[in-house]
């Protein structure tokens, strides 16, 4: 893993807490985002698609403490939109870092350069620099030529000044396994600390719908990921848990955790997750785990969910698998994800498709 022991300790620290406790909902990562403005219009990306008066909105730095002590997730995220355009943000992160909490921030890195002198380096923080692949790659994912070449000028220069930085890799249609293997390479030998990596999920908002892998090609890519990883011998540092990758690759059948990663943004606590912008919100932490039909969510029991396997549903189910077996995430951790043989059943689905029916007078309707 790319996670530096200290944090490791603080983190198992307090999974255990939850333990003893017999706390059955606990939040891994808070996913703080204050604004949705961007700089960058993706083509996978559903948070942009918002009217100007959504988009100029921000949570306060008073807002965002408030959600940080009402979470109390021993890690913070903080996506968007592009953070470093919120005025605030030097600030809320230094609070954030005051409280102990390990905070990632997650940047096109468009700004970065000349925002960079606002932070200082700590321990507790990281830059976490989007990159969806190589230049010709990253490029045509984010609409936008040259964004590589300056996101790799900021790296560089944020690893200079002694800062944690780590890459943040979505993967969409028409990935080749050897060109995200060769990515992996690159980023390794830019000297970050580890790669977060992930297929993209299917936004409704989304400008583009064709842009995103599924199910059994998902599996097969990260398959042949790690197949050439394994062979070649490289020493990737993959900034997820071994049996999530191993989940990746096929191997492990898990239901979402959604709770694990519980997002706070403009509208308030955004249920069940940071994927699903449209399923209402809470006004607090506590109300979003309490009232949040949790049931109605996750791979086999929603439409929406069908054919996600991002992280910030199934790296929190990967951890308490792991929790649970401490052997088989060992063993997970040493051999790597299994890259043949059979892989696990797909998950049935138990919801039904919406099918159109006539009423008495014959107009059609839909039925869920």
């Amino acid at each position: 893993m790319g996670v530096p022991l200290r944090q490791q300790l603080t983190v198992g620290s307090y999974l255990l807490k939850q333990k003893i406790k017999g706390v059955k909902k606990y939040p891994l990562v808070l996913m703080l985002e204050p604004l949705f403005r961007c700089n960058l219009a993706c083509a996978g990306c559903g948070k942009i698609d918002y009217p100007d008066e959504i988009l100029d909105k921000r949570l306060s730095y008073e807002e965002c403490m408030q959600a940080v002590d009402e979470c109390n997730a021993p890690m913070v995220s903080i996506p968007g939109g592009e953070p470093l355009i919120h005025k605030e943000m030097p600030q809320i992160v230094e609070g954030i870092i005051a409280r102990k909490k390990y905070v990632y921030l997650c940047t096109n890195a468009l700004l970065l350069k000349k925002r960079i002198g606002d932070y200082k380096p700590s321990p507790y923080l990281t830059f976490s620099v989007h990159l969806d692949g190589l230049r010709e790659r990253h490029d045509a994912s984010v609409c936008q030529e040259g964004v590589f070449d300056r996101a790799v000028e900021a790296i560089k220069l944020a690893l200079d000044k002694g800062f944690r930085v780590t890459v943040n890799c979505t993967l969409f249609q028409g990935e080749q396994d050897h060109e995200v293997a060769e990515f992996l390479d690159y980023v390794t030998e830019l000297g970050v600390e580890g790669v977060t990596i992930a297929p993209g999920f299917s936004y409704e908002r989304a400008p583009r719908q064709d842009v995103f892998i599924k199910g059994q090609e998902v599996k097969e890519l990260f398959r042949g990921i790690f197949r050439i990883g394994k062979e070649k011998k490289r020493k990737w540092k993959l900034n997820h848990s071994a049996l999530y990758l191993d989940y990746l690759a096929g191997n492990q059948s898990y239901n979402c955790t959604p709770w694990g990663n519980p997002t706070r943004n403009v509208f308030g606590w955004q249920k069940p997750c940071y994927l699903l912008a449209d399923e209402g919100n809470a006004s607090s932490f506590k109300e979003l785990i309490e009232t949040t039909p949790w049931e109605k969510y996750g791979t086999v029991n929603n439409p929406k969910c069908a054919n996600c396997m991002a992280h910030c549903g199934y790296e929190a189910t990967a951890v308490e698998d792991m929790l649970k077996n401490p052997l088989k995430g060992i063993l997970a951790g040493i051999k790597g994800p299994r890259t043949s043989g059979d892989m696990v059943p797909e998950p049935a689905p138990v919801y039904t498709e919406a099918k159109p029916q006539a009423t008495f007078s014959g107009i059609p309707i839909r039925v869920e």
